[in-house]
């Protein structure tokens, strides 16, 4: 330990003018083992600092380098853990607590007797020392104690010597004994003599300063003399400064009454000013004036200046309530009965507001109804932005109620809902009646029907309230709709319905014009409700109140048996409402318009169905309207009342347009042909191409162009199926020509109308057209020339099994007698008398819709070339130099298919 601590003193104390005084080799307590040094330091210029330092060895090399310092002042407290028995433990207390191991508990020891040295002499004792052992804090003589820590204390005497038992010698101390051994030659050689030399010359130099003190005996008596003399002159200053110091004696008792009686004014006047704030503070903040008491008493709350004064009142009054008394305010009688003024003030005019509000809801539930007939007659809603306009006057004052009276606030919301609701209610029924009877009366029959009939004694109320009563809650669901379905193949609307008094009005009855003129009351009836909703709740969200703070409690969650459009419930039931109480205020205005319009999806929904069931195909412009409208609310708010209910409606459209494309195929797969006549062009064909045209004129830049697309492919895949099933099960007609004429109208059907996701079934409908012709062609055209063909075809099968072609001619039945027999069974004239059956059974296949005769004709024309030269082709190679050739020539072919041609 000697040579580390020698080792340290050399290499990192001496350069920074420190002194190792103690050392310790540690490792922290608990942690894997990583040995340190803890070194007890002083530096040795003036002041004198004491610290300790955590010195560790370097990982790289044999060197030592300083990790941490903390100043021995910093040190609070050192813990021995235990003052009995052996325990190398110990705490020192700095900012925090370090615990330490030591490596034994002698070092320990040793370490912490240096700490208290230390202290003793440098901190006056400010360290605290626990669970030491009392051998181990020695005190230091008196003596060393007594002497100031600022003077020159070296630590090279007494107990400093204890703790350092090895003191480097300074560069001059090593100067002067270097001189000293060169002055003396055998210095090193006979150390014994060099000390003896020393020894006598120390004797010496102390019996000089002997002689020399006895004879500075004078000087010192000398001086004695004059320090006598100096002590007398100070007790005449004493006695001077005593009597000066009994006449400031009572100047200074004089002095401290006046100071006492300053002191007292200075509290008075204190207390007076802060009392004057408090005054000045409850009068400004609490007095309300005589204008704004009688304003809330007595204000009338119909005038606009009225209502102003009305609304600044409340907001003084307001103000007044919610001033944030100073402590022991509260305890102040004129504060309590100021503040009783204004409770009693806040309910007569919560209470006087609220009365007035009630009978202007009461009044506008009552009143419009002399301008129903009026609008409806036109087919609009009436505007209710005069009252919108009126009320939003007050919607200062409403915020008002919702701050200081909840209950009244919401009494009035409840209030406002109910009459609303009523009278939207009368509103939308005979609006939707209107719209219904305009929309029945797009054909002949329903006009003459209507005519005659009062608007609400109508059949068509009878209908619409059938609709009503079946429809049930509005989930967004079809099933009530499922009497509407298509029943037969030719009729697209239910046998049962009592809309059939008005005509038999089929999809194939309707004109453009009549699905035009729906379109547009579809459209107005859309356009009617949205700016209806949306003014009533942005009317909704400015005069209650409802879009500035996160959270409110509901104020309709309360239970509601009223029971709208006769048979159907509330939109949410009682218990549903009170389970999910709101806690956005979206929520509140979205659930206000759920009660004010509870009957709007209802209508729709029966509308929607009476058009559906009108005309299949209407649920095509119904699609692409409600899609628009849809998209168009959730760009102005996506959680809005009128968004959601438009959605939820949207999806009974999208139903019934799904179910308008069953239809359809139901029909194909229903459909069936007549066993006497030829096929032609198959109904449901024709009919998808109507579709077709149709939607692509209702849905171009529309917003639902994926479910048209859907449905297109649902349709022409059915179409495939069933063309193929009924050119399978035709008799008249061969399978060949109703494949051909039917993929053919479809090809150009699609290629007219360019329609994108059909591209694939385009070039398929080709593919089969092309083929089917083929086939067509191959078959009718073995009959003109059919014993021919069978020789050559005997001919070809001789060649496959091995025979030479050039010795075919010799085989029996394949000579050259039996060609020319052949040959001349087929002069030109027969053969054009095959061809013009041929023409006319052709005729009699195809139909003359799709005008394939003269393309048929044509091909059949290329294939009776191909095999005539197929012939010829044979002859040459099976028969050489035999000179048989056919009795016509292919430009007698041409002249033959020209003339059937134009002659038919």
């Amino acid at each position: 330990m000697t040579a580390i601590k020698h080792a340290l003193q050399r290499d990192i104390f001496t350069p920074n003018d420190e002194r190792l005084l103690g050392i310790v080799n540690v490792c922290k307590a608990g942690k894997k083992k990583k040995n340190c040094f803890l070194c007890a330091t002083v530096s040795t210029e003036r002041p004198v600092q004491v610290k300790v330092v955590k010195v560790k060895k370097s990982d790289k090399g044999d060197f030592y380098k300083r990790q941490q310092t903390w100043e021995l002042r910093d040190l609070t407290e050192v813990d021995a853990k235990d003052a009995s028995k052996e325990n190398p433990e110990f705490d020192l207390h700095f900012e925090k607590v370090y615990r330490w191991l030591a490596s034994s508990t002698a070092e320990k020891n040793s370490f912490i007797s240096c700490i208290w040295k230390l202290n003793q002499r440098y901190l006056r004792k400010k360290v605290e020392f626990v669970n030491v052992s009392s051998q181990l804090l020695e005190e230091l003589p008196k003596a060393e104690e007594s002497v100031p820590s600022g003077e020159s204390q070296s630590v090279a005497g007494g107990d400093e010597d204890a703790l350092d038992d090895y003191q480097e010698l300074s560069t001059r101390e090593e100067q002067d004994i270097e001189g000293m051994m060169e002055m003396c030659e055998y210095a090193i050689s006979n150390a014994e003599a060099f000390a003896e030399q020393l020894s006598r010359e120390l004797q010496v130099l102390d019996g000089a300063n002997i002689q020399s003190i006895m004879a500075s005996e004078k000087q010192v008596n000398i001086l004695m003399q004059l320090l006598d003399e100096a002590l007398g002159e100070v007790d005449t200053i004493e006695g001077k400064l005593s009597s000066y110091e009994e006449m400031l004696q009572s100047v200074k008792e004089q002095m401290d009454q006046i100071s006492q009686s300053n002191r007292l004014i200075q509290i008075s006047n204190t207390n007076n000013v802060k009392l004057l704030d408090e005054i000045q503070f409850l009068v400004n903040y609490m007095d309300l004036s005589k204008g704004h008491v009688r304003a809330l008493q007595e204000g009338d709350l119909t005038s606009p200046k009225g209502i102003e004064a009305c609304i600044n009142a409340s907001e003084a009054l307001l103000q007044c309530m919610n001033v944030a008394l100073r402590p022991g305010h509260d305890k102040l009688m004129a504060v309590t009965q100021q503040q009783l003024l204004f409770a009693e003030l806040r309910d007569t005019f919560a209470r006087r507001l609220t009365n007035h509000l009630n009978n202007v809801f009461v009044h506008q539930g009552h009143d419009q109804s002399s301008t129903l007939v009026q609008h409806t007659a036109e087919m609009s809603l009436p505007k209710h932005s005069p009252l919108h306009r009126d009320l939003l006057r007050y919607a200062k004052l409403m915020e008002w109620l919702k701050n200081t009276h909840r209950e009244k606030y919401e009494g009035l919301s409840r209030t406002y809902v109910d009459y609303m609701s009523r009278l939207y209610e009368r509103e939308i029924k005979d609006f939707f009646e209107v719209a219904k009877i305009k929309m029945a009366g797009t054909t002949k029959e329903a006009k003459g029907k209507f005519a005659t009939l009062p608007r609400k004694e109508s059949a068509l109320k009878q209908e619409t309230e059938s609709l009503h009563g079946s429809s049930g809650k509005l989930t967004g669901s079809t099933s009530s709709l499922n009497k509407l379905t298509v029943q037969g193949s030719n009729s697209r609307r239910s046998q049962s319905s009592s809309l059939l008094d008005m005509g038999n009005m089929s999809a194939s009855d309707l004109d453009v014009a009549d699905r035009t003129k729906f379109d547009k009351i579809f459209e107005q009836v859309l356009s009617e409700l949205e700016p209806l909703c949306l003014a009533e709740q942005d009317f909704i969200s400015k005069f209650f109140k409802l879009q500035q703070h996160p959270t409110v409690t509901p104020p309709l969650a309360q239970p509601e048996t009223e029971e709208t459009d006769g048979s159907m419930p509330s939109r949410m039931p009682p218990q549903a409402e009170h389970r999910h109480s709101m806690s956005s205020e979206k929520d509140i205005v979205r659930l206000m318009m759920n009660k004010i319009f509870q009957s709007i999806e209802t209508e729709l929904n029966s509308l929607i169905a009476l058009g559906d069931k009108i005309d299949s195909f209407n649920s095509l412009y119904m699609l692409v309207k409600m899609s628009h409208h849809v998209w168009t609310a959730e760009n102005v708010d996506p959680a809005s009342y009128l968004s959601t209910t438009l959605g939820n409606v949207l999806v009974t459209v999208k139903r019934n347009f799904d179910k308008c494309i069953s239809g359809q195929i139901r029909q194909m797969e229903e459909v069936k042909i007549s066993k006497k006549s030829k096929v032609g062009i198959l109904l449901f064909v024709t009919a998808f191409e109507e579709f077709a045209e149709l939607a692509e004129t209702i849905f171009r830049n529309a917003e639902r162009r994926g479910d048209l697309d859907k449905a297109y492919v649902k349709l022409i895949r059915a179409v495939f199926v069933n063309v193929e099933k009924v050119a399978n099960e035709s008799q008249k007609t061969p399978r060949d020509v109703v494949m051909m004429e039917n993929f053919h109208h479809i090809f150009s059907t699609l290629s007219r109308l360019k329609i994108s996701c059909l591209d694939a079934e385009r070039r398929e409908a080709k593919h089969k057209y092309t083929d089917h012709l083929q086939s067509y062609v191959i078959n009718s055209l073995g009959q003109p020339l059919e014993k021919l063909n069978h020789f050559f075809e005997g001919v070809e099968a001789r060649v496959a099994q091995g025979v030479r072609e050039e010795e075919v001619s010799y085989q029996l039945a394949f000579n050259k007698q039996e060609l020319r027999k052949v040959i001349k069974e087929y002069p030109g004239k027969e053969v054009k008398k095959g061809l013009d059956n041929l023409y006319k059974k052709v005729d009699k296949h195809l139909c003359e819709e799709e005008s394939l005769l003269q393309v048929v004709w044509h091909s059949m024309q290329d294939e009776f070339i191909r095999q005539y030269k197929h012939f010829e082709d044979l002859i040459g190679r099976c028969y050489p130099g035999s000179g048989i050739t056919m009795d016509f020539t292919i430009q007698d072919m041409l002249e033959y298919f020209s003339s059937i041609a134009q002659s038919h």
